[in-house]
């Protein structure tokens, strides 16, 4: 009895972590793409800076005040050799993301961003020359096409945008693949990338976003209607960023691996739906068909890697390249699924 009341609780705390993950992510999207689109702030690198400054603080708050996360401690000399360069990457990473929203619906965006497994796969292949079994190989055939068709059937679509997006996944990419080497030795957890990253983040960023929009948002805040309650809602937005950062560190302790990529492409699809029901931008049959290919593409994919990684090798066997197997190697050194920090 007792046994069954724990597994029910888990259930329920699992489900509800999921919930939260992706009521922070797809309100995240929708909001930046409401900035862009309906305030006119048409400036992604100050939405950018303004989301880590916002982490920063947070981040600051939650291990330092609040003290509910331990401080994972960084040599001194690892700060500028390893923790900076994965903040450039970090920092470009969402920069295209908004960037990309800036022209593009977010259907086109998440479908484009689901394109990172593959993207991934490709850089160790190339330029790390990672062994992969022919099953990785295989699963990324949906994905791919399915990205081939929404591209070509995409109505609204804009080649800036477009690029961005893509450069964004290539961007995640070579980040997931960086932190294997440059964070080598720390258990890094999403509360703690934040708190390490987004400082250099803001530093890294604050000075284009100047020189390159400051005008620009001058301007804008001479002739805006409403310009404060505008400010609240971008603040906010860097806020609710902040706020997502930390719901992954719980929706990844209470799921498994698979768990954790199926809710993932659900979430996808959840913020497609929901972009086109508040923005209305047309999509055409075939469009949706290429998302949904796409979106099982990465659930399959998911699949093979997780199927793998519980296969024992023969003896002199290369390797795909191994999968996390603990909850700790689950923590996201920084966010991989877009996406989820834009």
């Amino acid at each position: 009895m007792e046994e069954g009341i724990i597994c029910q609780w888990s259930t329920f705390r699992s489900l509800l972590a999921i919930l939260q993950w992706w009521a922070f992510n797809v309100t995240v999207i929708i909001i930046n793409k409401w900035i862009f689109q309906k305030l006119d702030f048409k400036f992604p690198l100050s939405v950018s800076c303004i989301h880590f400054i916002c982490s920063a603080i947070g981040g600051y708050v939650v291990i330092k005040v609040l003290k509910l996360k331990p401080l994972i401690s960084v040599d001194p000399e690892d700060l500028w050799r390893r923790i900076f360069p994965m903040s450039f990457v970090f920092c470009i990473n969402i920069v295209l993301g908004n960037v990309s929203l800036r022209y593009i619906p977010v259907s086109f965006m998440q479908t484009i961003k689901s394109f990172t497994p593959a993207t991934t796969v490709a850089l160790q292949w190339l330029v790390w020359r990672k062994y992969f079994d022919w099953r990785i190989w295989t699963s990324l055939i949906p994905i791919v096409g399915g990205i081939l068709l929404t591209s070509i059937t995409e109505l609204s679509f804009n080649i800036y945008g477009f690029c961005a997006a893509l450069f964004g996944c290539l961007a995640t990419s070579t980040k997931t693949i960086f932190a294997e080497s440059l964070l080598h030795g720390y258990k890094f957890d999403s509360i703690n990338t934040v708190y390490y990253m987004a400082p250099f983040a803001t530093m890294i960023l604050a000075i284009p976003a100047l020189l390159i929009e400051g005008y620009g948002v001058f301007e804008w805040l001479s002739t805006h209607s409403y310009p404060w309650s505008a400010l609240v809602i971008i603040f906010s937005s860097g806020v609710l960023a902040f706020c997502l950062n930390f719901s992954i560190f719980y929706v990844i302790h209470s799921t498994t691996a698979v768990t954790f990529n199926v809710a993932g492409n659900l979430k996808v699809a959840i913020a497609v739906l929901v972009s086109w029901l508040i923005f209305r931008n047309p999509i055409s049959y075939l469009n949706s068909v290429g998302c949904a290919v796409t979106l099982m593409g990465c659930t399959f994919y998911g699949y093979v890697r997780h199927m793998l990684s519980q296969q024992q090798p023969l003896p002199g066997t290369p390797r795909t390249p191994r999968t996390p197997r603990s909850m700790m190697e689950l923590l996201p050194l920084v966010n991989h699924k877009l996406e989820d920090k834009v």
